[in-house]
């Protein structure tokens, strides 16, 4: 009973595809990049150029097969949004503009994020 009694997560992110972010932890701490993907279930995303392995691929019919470098997805708490402005790691928070739409806006510089 106790397993129907859980709240649901909201399974909602803030960072979205085509953010530009930063890696805080983990062996590519540092790097910067493009999200991908976003997999909110999962609570994770797929950064360009960071958490790279190589796959071994068998040729099929199609493509031919080798060794390919594919990336891995990353927990989003282990990256932070890139401030538009310092270039630095920020917090993203929400501000609701005049004419009613909310927009995610930098919590170090205060700038929106597009």
């Amino acid at each position: 009973m106790a397993q129907a009694q859980k709240k649901e997560i909201k399974n909602k992110l803030k960072i979205k595809k085509g953010d530009t972010v930063i890696v805080l932890t983990g062996k590519d701490k540092g790097a910067k990049g493009e999200v991908l993907k976003t997999l909110p279930a999962e609570r994770r995303v797929i950064v360009q150029g960071v958490n790279l392995v190589k796959k071994h691929q068998r040729p099929t019919q199609f493509s031919q097969g080798g060794i390919q470098q594919k990336e891995l997805s990353i927990h989003v708490s282990n990256v932070a949004l890139a401030d538009p402005k310092k270039d630095t790691p920020t917090r993203v928070g929400y501000t609701t503009l005049k004419d009613g739409k909310k927009v995610r806006v930098a919590k170090k510089s205060g700038e929106t994020v597009e």
